[in-house]
């Protein structure tokens, strides 16, 4: 079984504790690190130390009941599985079942209720008038025509270019407002590529081959990741309060702050932050769905998650009380805010230019490799941090701890 140890009640935690005797350091427990984790316990035979700073397992994507209801809910956002990578599948599926759950959005404005991505279904009731799909096609393309894309200035001109004005002022313009604080004039186009418009009645979410939720929920699935007999996890464990302990060369998979790990050397990455706001109210269905969008301006905020329609086959979940988490967006910049989105702007490109480079440094002189969201300063997906972390596992770590091939500190798998 899993060795999960809390620092204030477990010696095994304590920050004098000896580091000997481990082949690797890893540096959270998120779905990068756990995979690096157990594949190298469980391929190599390798003995695998675990550190995390929180008093629970897997990052971002924890799940516990409420305490209230008992209704499974993701502590830190929706965590919606889904892939098209058959080896990332095929991984998974050795450590939880999946349901059948596939995502569907739906978005609220001006007192209705529309079906989310943009579709025929949401073309024709914003319109109130059938159109076939080479009818809607047409309707975009007049209205798209307004602004050149290849001349538009900021984000809402981007916008207006990929879809037209009507369909931008009702579903993107308050949305963007309030998930970056700013007016869309004066965010840059680059933030947006593309705004995809199905000339189809089709409202699943995602496209993968795959999807569907972890039957047992996620904190299950992740502590089976672990379970390995080489595999140690401490939590509530600074790694910067310990790494001093560590022996010098052990091999290590951070997967925290990039900025954090080299003391802010560049300078502070920038993020984006979510704040929740849960609430159990004491009725059976909210809003009939598991995501709702808040698209009008006077919402503050941007969706309300009902987390009993994540897993409708549960039957033990009540039938008078339901849990509901409203979802905010900021700019990470308080104290012990989650960093949660990268924000691509020309001056923190210029800083990870130069992380890229201590990171580099780093693995040729301590052997450590930079991995994960936070450890790369990229937005990944959970399937992408698990296809990441094979693909780290298989040319980096592996042949290191096999052949003592050195490390690669590039920040790419």
């Amino acid at each position: 079984m899993t060795r999960v140890a809390s620092a204030p009640v477990s010696p095994v935690a304590d920050p004098k504790d000896n580091f000997d005797g481990y082949d690797l350091i890893v540096v959270g427990a998120g779905f990068f690190g756990l995979t690096i984790a157990e594949r190298t316990a469980s391929q190599l035979g390798k003995r695998v130390l675990v550190l995390d700073r929180r008093p629970h397992i897997g990052g971002n994507a924890y799940s516990e009941p409420e305490p209230e209801t008992g209704i499974e809910i993701h502590k830190y956002g929706a965590h919606l599985f889904h892939t098209s990578n058959k080896r990332v599948w095929d991984y998974v599926n050795q450590f939880t079942g999946f349901t059948g759950y596939q995502h569907r959005v739906y978005g609220k404005f001006d007192g209705q209720v529309y079906p989310l991505p943009m579709n025929l279904g949401l073309i024709n009731q914003f319109f109130g008038k059938s159109h076939t799909p080479d009818e809607a096609r047409e309707l975009i393309a007049k209205q798209s025509s307004e602004i050149d894309t290849e001349s538009a200035a900021n984000l809402e001109e981007k916008a207006i270019s990929l879809i037209g004005r009507p369909l931008y002022e009702a579903f993107i313009k308050a949305y963007t407002a309030k998930q970056w604080q700013t007016d869309p004039t004066q965010l840059d186009p680059s933030i947006i590529s593309r705004l995809p418009v199905r000339y189809t009645f089709d409202n699943r979410y995602f496209n993968d081959t795959y999807e569907g939720l972890p039957v047992d929920g996620y904190t299950a699935w992740l502590e089976r990741m672990a379970e390995h007999e080489l595999i140690e996890v401490r939590l509530e464990t600074d790694y910067f309060d310990v790494r001093e302990r560590i022996p010098a060369g052990t091999a290590t998979v951070y997967t925290g702050p990039l900025d954090r790990y080299f003391d802010f050397a560049a300078g502070e990455l920038g993020w984006r932050t979510l704040d929740f706001e849960l609430e159990v109210l004491p009725v059976g269905d909210f809003q009939g769905t598991s995501v709702m969008n808040y698209n009008d301006a006077d919402a503050p905020y941007t969706r309300i998650h009902e987390f009993r329609h994540f897993h409708p086959e549960r039957s033990e979940y009540p039938k008078d009380k339901t849990v509901i988490v409203r979802e905010y967006s900021r700019f990470a910049d308080k104290p012990g805010d989650e960093p949660y989105y990268p924000i691509n702007t020309p001056e923190n490109r210029e800083k990870l230019t130069r992380y890229r480079e201590l990171a580099k440094a780093e693995a040729a002189e301590r052997n450590v490799v930079f991995g994960g969201r936070l450890g790369t300063y990229k937005y990944l997906d959970m399937h992408m941090a698990i296809g990441s972390a094979l693909s780290v596992f298989d040319n980096k770590v592996a042949p290191h701890l096999t052949t003592g091939a050195p490390l690669d500190g590039s920040l790419d798998a």
